[in-house]
């Protein structure tokens, strides 16, 4: 295999994390390769960020579907070329497109043609599970990739998953007119949260005619004269004209030839890491972002580790720390989570104390007509100080920001209490909140 260039560093997988770290080791001064088949700029539901707000957004303002398509394909890049491919062109980057396989320590080949490195960065991220029943491989099926890139607005839709990306995609589509269904066996929507979030959520969809079929799973799937059938194992059914899989993503790390390196892989595992996001296993000069880490399962994630792992390759030490990064879901109204759930804490031990308190009792849901919505914090008993918050409202991915700091910073509750919040605004629920909790102590 001819070699034909030796670069700095190459990054395996033009998503996000990708992205950010190729274009900040060339500013640097590195001849830097990004290899990527796909779409530069990501293709995972996170990246889908853009079009998925985007289309919530256009939801949330009475827009039409075509105009919602057009503003979601023109931020995406799905109109004419990559727009992600210029960005690294002017940073500097080489754009080497294909697949992507590490032959040897310092080695890779992509399509054929053979290169080498001194670092090597992955960032392939993730991608979809398909649940095993019976059929389901036969019918016409979406994930979120799909979902979010093509102009179809089926009919009748059945999402398989209550998690982040089955309600964003359930409120979407159901703003826009198709008949939606949920179907999720856990028996409530976003099981990792605190229950009263998929409460309010759930609520929220009802009222927009979402038929949320939960704790029921699905058994098998087959094809009618008019389309699609679902059976569930509650005895129930569902008829349907596409089935969008929301039930998970895995990280991508089969093929890319990282055991050639000494770097465990199996499915369902993403590549092990240590603090500064360089893969301890193997060779080294091996570092990985986002995704594909299993660590990182949002964008804002997948940036952060990117940024560390920027850090690092250039010399500059840093260590990750997750006690604060924000879980969110753009539905309306927003779902906003930081720190450790209550179920989390459960698992580890933590002793908590939680006070919450009703958005509706705040004087800006009277100023926005809307009663839905709490908040709930959480405090680690034996130390004093705030390790978990959740929130069902408005806007909640702004006003909460506060509380991510706080738990990163281990802000004293005595001066959390002391903080003055504008009126009126949602941060009143989050005084409330902090003063009962300070009490409770």
């Amino acid at each position: 295999m001819a070699q034909n260039h030796h670069y700095d560093a190459v990054v395996l997988g033009g998503g996000t994390a990708g992205e950010l770290v190729a274009s900040g080791l060339s500013r640097a001064g590195r001849d830097v390769a990004l290899v990527e088949k796909r779409l530069v700029g990501g293709e995972s539901p996170y990246f889908a960020c853009v079009p998925s707000k985007s289309l919530l957004l256009s939801a949330r303002r009475g827009e039409t579907w075509e105009m919602a398509l057009a503003r979601r394909d023109e931020l995406a890049g799905h109109r004419g070329d990559d727009p992600a491919v210029a960005r690294m062109a002017e940073a500097g980057v080489t754009v080497l497109r294909g697949r992507g396989h590490v032959t040897e320590p310092g080695r890779i080949e992509v399509d054929g043609a053979g290169h080498g490195f001194d670092d090597l960065v992955v960032c392939t991220g993730s991608e979809p599970v398909i649940p095993a029943v019976d059929g389901l491989a036969d019918v016409p099926l979406w994930t979120s990739d799909e979902a979010l890139s093509v102009p179809d607005l089926p009919r009748r839709l059945v999402i398989l998953g209550g998690g982040p990306v089955g309600c964003e995609m359930a409120q979407v589509y159901a703003a826009f007119g198709s008949q939606v269904s949920v179907v999720e066996a856990s028996g409530r929507l976003l099981t990792a949260e605190a229950p009263f979030a998929g409460e309010v959520l759930a609520d929220a969809l009802r009222r927009m005619g979402v038929d949320l079929r939960l704790g029921a799973g699905l058994s098998h799937v087959g094809r009618k004269d008019t389309g699609l059938r679902l059976w569930l194992s509650d005895g129930g059914t569902l008829d349907a004209d596409r089935v969008l899989v929301a039930a998970g993503r895995r990280p991508r790390v089969e093929g890319l030839g990282l055991e050639n390196l000494g770097v465990p892989v199996s499915p369902g595992h993403g590549v092990p890491v240590d603090e500064t996001c360089q893969v301890p296993a193997g060779a080294g000069g091996v570092w990985a972002a986002g995704d594909v880490t299993g660590v990182a399962r949002t964008t804002h994630a997948a940036r952060y580790q990117a940024r560390v792992a920027l850090s690092n390759l250039l010399g500059q030490h840093r260590e990750t720390d997750y006690r604060a990064i924000p879980r969110v879901v753009y539905t309306t109204p927003t779902v906003y989570s930081v720190g450790v759930s209550p179920m989390q804490a459960a698992e580890l031990g933590i002793d908590l104390c939680a006070a919450g308190y009703d958005l509706a009792a705040t004087a800006r849901a009277a100023v926005e007509a809307d009663e839905r919505g709490r908040v709930e914090l959480y405090a680690d008993r034996s130390r004093g100080l705030l390790v978990g918050a959740a929130a069902a409202g408005l806007y909640a991915e702004e006003w909460m920001s506060e509380i991510a700091l706080a738990i990163r910073a281990e802000t004293p509750l005595s001066l959390l209490t002391n903080v003055v919040h504008a009126f009126p605004t949602y941060g009143e629920a989050v005084e409330a909140a902090l003063r009962e909790l300070a009490a409770n102590l």
